[in-house]
């Protein structure tokens, strides 16, 4: 009945604005409620709390609709930029809907929608306007303190953010909005301000903020310590360990709260994993009881930790073989492209930093083959010269005269690493390497890597994820950049060139060759 679809609703709930209202609506019918979530930095595991909440709904027959919030994300202060945020939205579609079939919800009882679906519509564009007439700036700035990032120069964006969230309730046909703490001086601005334009006042439910289970408050932004949903078993371990949990503390322990929030809703119970001579395994069946024995140091932090890592990865294992597809590792390395760090050493400095080993430090360009002949002094050797989009085209010694015959490299694209120390070969100086893929097997066969056809001469060639950084102006032998960074150059099953995986790119496409796949690239 109401009563116990009240209960589901609101456990372990902080807050409820608008309880009798809610209480109306379940004598009545079934209750209509959103999630919404900004589409901004990499879900991690603290994002099952809101999830194991939405199980909570669905069984109690609510409708639930979960908003990607994506023109949200880029009002606040442009947490995803323009370009990224279609990537990013698709990444969160699909490991949010992983995170729930790993908790057994039926999606079908779910509707999934994205911000820019409506948000641009002209109604709700008028009902921003309307609404910008009638809020006062003060309102606007303090509704969103909690959640819109304060910087010094605060920008307009930042104040229509609670506006569109208000609206939402409004365009999404809702009953209630469910969000964390944090967002209850939204909540609280969408009460006072939807009247003003006719529109019904929604019920609010509020999750605490739970503390993160490695650290302090989860959120998307301290890297290191955050659990994300693709690391691996070993890294899940590792990040476990350093986790705030000191024995008979459960002040703003995360890892007691994600059993509170997410493991006993899942479940109805806990087990706590121990070796038979500390007591062996005890099944608790309420949290409170857990919480107790914790206290009360009957339960040891590394028994919680390594029942906790065991229940998570029961979670995570789903959601990392849903994301071990080509198509979704493709997808999460172009939504979150690993920022380039390439800052060289200071001179002078002894024993300095060991500077990151990344492909941007390569000088990779496209080249066009002017002429080639046969070194004078090795019968193996072509010298080619090469324009790179330079004054002068290079002089470039290449092996590949067993492989590739004379006709087959004139006037051809290549991809030319023109960064390396110039080295003599035989009497010539080769100031550049042609890039090749290898075959795997014997007998050996060699390909060029081709650019996408359309190319010029000197183009840039990167991989995906390290457009920005500056080559090093010559690479020292000594340091063995290109060695360390040429173990992972592969060629992937549909010929494309890749490192770790992510492809080489020019800004016309993707670089690849003619045949040699799983080729080694060298």
């Amino acid at each position: 009945g109401p009563q116990e679809k009240y209960q589901l609703i609101t456990r372990n709930l902080q807050e409820v604005l608008g309880e009798d209202k809610l209480m109306a609506i379940l004598k009545e019918r079934e209750l209509k409620i959103y999630w919404g979530t900004a589409t901004t930095g990499k879900p991690h595991v603290a994002y099952f709390v809101p999830m194991s909440k939405i199980a909570d709904f669905l069984k109690a027959g609510c409708e639930v609709t979960i908003l990607f919030a994506d023109l949200h994300a880029y009002l606040d202060n442009m947490k995803a930029p323009w370009e990224l945020l279609e990537l990013r939205t698709r990444y969160y579609e699909h490991v949010i809907k992983a995170m729930l079939e790993s908790i057994g919800v039926p999606l079908e009882k779910l509707t999934f929608v994205r911000g820019t679906d409506y948000q641009l519509s002209k109604e709700y564009t008028l009902d921003v306007y309307r609404l910008s007439s009638v809020v006062t700036q003060h309102d606007a700035k303090k509704a969103g303190a909690e959640v819109v990032k304060q910087v010094e120069h605060p920008l307009l964006s930042g104040l229509l953010y609670p506006g569109l969230q208000a609206l939402d309730e409004e365009y999404l046909k809702v009953d209630a909005q469910f969000g964390g703490v944090d967002q209850r001086k939204i909540f609280t601005f969408a009460e006072k301000y939807l009247p003003s334009l006719g529109y019904a006042k929604r019920v609010h439910l509020m999750n605490p903020m739970v503390p993160g289970l490695t650290g302090s408050k989860m959120s998307s932004s301290e890297e290191d310590s955050k659990i994300d949903l693709l690391d691996r078993k070993e890294d899940v371990k590792k990040k476990l360990k350093k986790a705030f949990c000191e024995p008979g503390n459960v002040e703003n322990n995360g890892v007691l709260s994600f059993i509170k929030h997410v493991l006993f809703p899942l479940k109805s119970e806990f087990v706590v994993l121990r070796e038979e001579k500390w007591g062996g395994n005890k099944t608790y069946t309420a949290y409170e009881a857990l919480e107790k024995d914790f206290a009360e140091q009957v339960v040891h932090p590394g028994d919680l930790k390594n029942s906790v890592e065991v229940a998570l990865n029961k979670l995570l294992d789903p959601i990392r073989e849903k994301f071990n597809c080509p198509e979704l590792k493709k997808l999460s390395s172009a939504a979150y492209p690993t920022p380039s760090k390439a800052k060289p050493a200071e001179k002078g400095t002894k024993n300095s930093e060991p500077e990151d080993v990344i492909p941007s430090r390569l000088d990779i360009r496209v080249g066009k083959v002017i002429s080639v002949e046969k070194h004078p002094d090795a019968d193996s050797l072509y010298v080619e010269r090469i324009d790179v989009g330079e004054a002068e085209p290079r002089t470039v010694v290449s092996g590949l005269v067993h492989f590739v015959p004379k006709e087959q490299l004139q006037d051809r694209l290549v991809v030319l690493l023109c960064n390396l120390k110039p080295q003599k070969m035989r009497g010539v100086e080769s100031q550049g390497m042609v890039l090749c893929a290898s075959s795997v097997g014997e007998p050996r066969q060699v390909e060029p890597l081709d650019p996408p056809a359309g190319c010029c001469a000197g183009e840039r060639v990167y991989v995906e994820g390290y457009e920005g950084g500056e080559p090093d102006e010559e690479l020292k032998p000594k340091k063995k950049v290109f060695e360390k960074l040429q173990a992972d150059f592969r060629v992937s099953e549909d010929c494309v060139a890749q490192w770790k995986q992510r492809n080489f790119l020019t800004k016309l496409g993707t670089v690849s060759c003619k045949s040699l796949k799983g080729g080694s690239i060298s």
